[in-house]
């Protein structure tokens, strides 16, 4: 796994905190100074908190799971769907829909809907309707995909989460607790690190400074996912190997079988043979015709 150094981390801004007045007393280990009346982050404490998220990520990618992004700001919405795409992670960059981890079968079936809508716009049935139900059934479709469209490969609940702002994502923050789910978070000077699982220090408002720790916490799922498809196919091979070498016994006990019976085979033709031949040598002889009988006195 490539880290990222602590010069990139200083050259992107990720050490800007927010305004004294506005910390959260909670924050104070993870600030270095104050500058202006403005918080410095503790860079060194970033780079050691973003590798063990990236290790914690990394695992829960390799075990085949989802993580869902979520980050709603506006500096933050076009980097994560950019960063996420690449690696297929379901994220939600337009309106956290409220429930949506809470009341997952709710918005599972609103997923269906759009499909079912998709479907019904495909069809030769669609024409057919009048302009004014094509133009509904068209907008319909529009705002669940605005909402939904990301979560589409979502059939059940991540396993972990990744918040920037976890102010502005609160509500995703608080189901994902209830529900006992990771939150993997980047966290400002300005919010609670005790609501966080894996907290990750860093400016949560420069562009630039979202874009790096995404794009580590991405590269960090990208291998976790190429390790799962290698462990997948060893698995596959060792089976493979595993019914080639039970079929290869298998066969190998047919031909033994066939060659104790090829055996016993022979030999009973042996036996029989012999006992054919004792009963020829045991039959007494015709005289031949003409010949004097003998008679005993």
């Amino acid at each position: 796994m490539s880290r990222v150094s602590f010069e990139q981390l200083l050259d992107a801004g990720v050490h800007f905190g927010h305004l004294k007045r506005k910390w959260n007393p909670k924050m104070a280990p993870y600030i270095f100074a104050e500058k202006n009346g403005i918080h410095i982050i503790d860079l060194q404490k970033t780079e050691a908190k973003l590798d063990e998220a990236c290790a914690a990520i990394k695992q829960v990618a390799k075990s085949g799971r989802k993580i869902l992004f979520v980050a709603t700001k506006k500096q933050a919405r076009a980097i994560v769907s950019e960063q996420v795409r690449r690696v297929g992670m379901p994220y939600v960059t337009e309106r956290w829909p409220g429930g949506m981890l809470t009341n997952f079968s709710t918005i599972r079936k609103a997923v269906k809907k759009m499909a079912g809508i998709e479907r019904l716009m495909n069809d030769k049935q669609f024409e057919t309707l009048s302009k004014r139900e094509r133009l509904q059934i068209s907008r319909e479709k529009e705002k669940l995909e605005k909402n939904l469209g990301s979560i589409a490969d979502l059939n059940r609940l991540p396993s972990a989460i990744f918040v920037v702002d976890i102010n502005k994502e609160h509500i995703a923050v608080s189901e994902a607790r209830r529900l006992h789910i990771p939150v993997f978070a980047m966290v400002d000077t300005n919010v609670n690190p005790d609501l966080v699982d894996f907290v990750i220090p860093a400016n949560d408002d420069a562009s630039k400074s979202i874009a790096i720790i995404v794009e580590q916490i991405v590269n960090a799922i990208e291998e976790g996912l190429t390790e799962h498809k290698l462990d997948k196919a060893q698995q596959k091979e060792e089976e493979e190997a595993s019914e080639n070498e039970e079929r290869l016994a298998v066969e190998g006990m047919d031909e033994e079988e066939n060659e104790g019976g090829s055996e016993k085979k022979r030999k009973r033709n042996a036996e029989e043979d012999g006992q054919e031949e004792g009963h020829r040598e045991r039959r007494p002889r015709k005289a031949p015709a003409g010949a004097k009988k003998v008679s005993k006195r």
